[in-house]
Formats: structure tokens, sequence, C-alpha cells
């Protein structure tokens, strides 16, 4: 019998043991949960009270939802619209903030394109003025000589080619040629046409060949020059020295000098006869601008015309 009252306590304990080593775990689950719930919650506490009592047979377990209170509800309605306008603030600050930086954006960037606007016009104006300067250079620079001879053909362009023809017959071939070259060549064609066939054929040779305008100005000035040699009276030769002299002392000083100059190069002898004939200012004129030109040439000539008087 003892033995049998042993088993039976033994078989009882540990079924308790059994039921608490389950039942202990769920229960302290619940009441942690509950207390959690309770402590941060209490909305959510409600609605699940409310959730579980319209559960069959769990209603019976759960207590009822107690009803929120009004001051409650206020404290609730009043935390809300106190988030929401907070929010609301927030909001409206980090949009303001980015007009802010927009306008500031726009603003910079006007800046930028109005300082590229007066560089580009600065640029302009550097350029046109650079332009300016040298047209004014070249026009400063630009020969006399040579700047009559385009003045002379423009005038002669404006003519028309049946009187225009006529009145450079009388020039010299070269001299015809440095008219033309500054001519449109339709209009070079139609004086050409009303010219003497033979001297335009010899002109249009002329004028194929013609290159540099400077050398084409001193073979012209020769051509011009051995022309009033050939007219003028041989009785005597003193009227020949006068002739060339006067020729030489109506010249720019700087035109003859170069004529001068490239005469020596054909014939010293008759180069040194022109300085001999002009008068003392004219050849002092000469002297001076042939050694502008070509200061070797020009001591050469001097040191013959010393040594010949």
């Amino acid at each position: 019998m003892p033995q049998n009252e042993m088993e039976l306590e033994k078989e009882s304990a540990g079924g308790i043991e059994r039921v608490l080593f389950f039942l202990i775990p769920i229960v302290f689950t619940i009441v942690l949960v509950g207390v959690l719930l309770t402590l941060f919650n209490m909305d959510f506490r409600s609605s699940l009270l409310q959730t579980a009592n319209k559960i069959p047979l769990v209603k019976n377990w759960v207590p009822d939802p107690k009803p929120a209170s009004e001051e409650q509800k206020a404290a609730d309605k009043k935390a809300q619209a106190d988030s929401s306008e907070a929010t609301i603030k927030k909001l409206k600050s980090e949009l303001s903030q980015q007009e802010t930086e927009l306008k500031q954006t726009a603003a910079a960037k006007a800046e930028r394109d109005q300082k590229v606007q007066e560089l580009e016009k600065q640029l302009q104006n550097a350029k046109a003025e650079q332009e300016a300067a040298a047209a004014a250079t070249s026009e400063a620079d630009e020969d006399p000589y040579l700047k009559q001879i385009k003045n002379l053909s423009s005038m002669y362009e404006e003519m028309s080619p049946s009187k225009a023809a006529p009145i450079l017959s009388n020039l010299t071939n070269l001299e015809t040629v440095q008219m033309l070259m500054y001519m449109a060549p339709e209009n070079q064609s139609k004086i050409l046409a009303k010219m003497d066939p033979q001297k335009a054929a010899e002109i249009t040779m002329d004028l194929k060949n013609a290159t540099d305008s400077s050398d084409l100005k001193v073979a012209a000035l020769q051509a011009r020059l051995q022309q009033e040699e050939k007219t003028t009276p041989a009785s005597t030769g003193q009227m020949d020295d006068q002739a060339v002299g006067s020729t030489f002392a109506s010249m720019d000083p700087g035109e003859g000098a170069e004529l001068i100059l490239q005469t020596y190069k054909i014939s010293p002898e008759k180069a040194l006869n022109i300085l001999r004939t002009v008068d003392s200012a004219t050849r002092s004129g000469l002297l001076e601008e042939m050694s502008r030109s070509d200061s070797a040439q020009a001591a050469k000539i001097l040191n013959k015309l010393l040594a010949s008087n």
C-alpha cells in the first residue's frame, strides 16, 4: 500500500509539473504583452479588446474595453493637431528655403548672363577698334603715288569707254597698265576695245605680265622719262639736261630717288648725270630719300658723284 501511494503521488506531481511547464511561459508572455501594450499604446489595447469581444467564447475571457474619456479624446485631437501643425510648419520652412535658393540661383544666373553680354560687347568694340586702327594704318602707310593712281583709275572707270580710251592712249603703255590694273575686268575690256588694236595688244601683254605694283611704278616712271628724253629737241645737250633736271625737280623726292636707284642698276652714268643736272636743293632731297631706301647704294652713288666732280 505505501508503495502504491507513492507511485500515485509521483504521477500526480509529474502531471502538475508538465502543466506548469507549458502554462507558465504562456501566462508570462500574455502578461508581458499586456503590460507593454498598456504602457505604450492605450488605443491599440482598446482596439484589441474590442476585436476580442467580437469573437465567440473569447469575449467571455477578456474584459470590456473602457470607453475613452472626453478629456482623452480632446488631448488626442490636440496632439494630432499639434503634430499636423508642426509638420505643416516644417514643410513650409523647407518650401521657403527652396524658393530662396531658387531665387539666389536665378539672380546668380542673371548676373552671369549680364557679365557675358558685357564681355561680348567689349570684345565687339575691341574688334571694331582694331579693324578701324588697321584700316587707318593701312591708309596712312599707303604709297601716295599708288593712292593717286587708284584715284585716277576710278575717275577713268567712271568715264565712258569712248572718252577714256583716247586719253589713256596718249600715256605710255605701262602708265595705262597702272590705270587698268585697278579697274574691273569688264571695264578694262570696254576701254581696250576702243583703243588702237596694236596698242591694245601691247597693253594687254604688259597687263598680263604685271605683278608687283612697286616694280610697275618704277618701270612706268622710267618709261615716262625715256619718252620725255625722246621728245626733247636734240639740238643742244644743255636743253636735255635742263629738261631732265626740271622733271626730277617737279617729282616727289621719294619717287625720284627710287627711280634713280633703279636707273643706276641699268646705267650708273645716267643716274649720276641726273644728279648733276638737278639743283642743290633737289639733289639733297633725292640723296636723303635714297639713303633711307638703300643707304649702302646711296653712299656708292655719292662717292662716284664726288669723284666725277
